[in-house]
């Protein structure tokens, strides 16, 4: 299991695309809208890993009312796994909470699922697999 990417919140996306282009001195590799969730995303590759940018889409997305609730920031670190549906019913069985009962199709061509931040000391854990082509 590797740090697939680190989630942030953003009330505007334009605006903090041109912050993180300047922070980390290269352009996002990718934008893209999933419907599902009521989000815009922008990537960043850093290395190994990635920074995903997320602003809301609609007042009643879950960006939206992280924003609302506490401000913009991290929002959720995503692990890469081999193997999501294994992964998941490991978590299950140690006591962690799911999101998701089955994995869904999020950006970046992966698959997804969540662990409740009650279950990972205040963190949105996502799961991440890539989707195979």
């Amino acid at each position: 299991m590797q740090i697939e990417h680190l989630g942030i919140a953003v009330k505007d996306l334009e605006a903090a695309n041109e912050l993180y282009t300047t922070l980390l001195g290269k352009e996002p590799y990718k934008a893209e809208e999933v419907d599902s969730e009521k989000v815009m995303t922008s990537f960043f590759q850093t290395g190994e890993s990635k920074v995903e940018l997320l602003a809301a889409t609609a007042p009643e997305s879950a960006i939206a009312k992280y924003i609302e609730k506490r401000g913009e920031g991290i929002h959720h670190v995503a692990f890469r796994v081999a193997d999501i549906r294994a992964e998941m019913e490991r978590l299950r069985e140690q006591g962690f909470h799911l999101l998701n009962e089955e994995p869904k199709r999020g950006a970046d061509n992966m698959w997804v699922c969540f662990v409740h931040p009650k279950s990972a000391n205040g963190v949105l854990v996502e799961l991440c697999q890539p989707v195979a082509e």
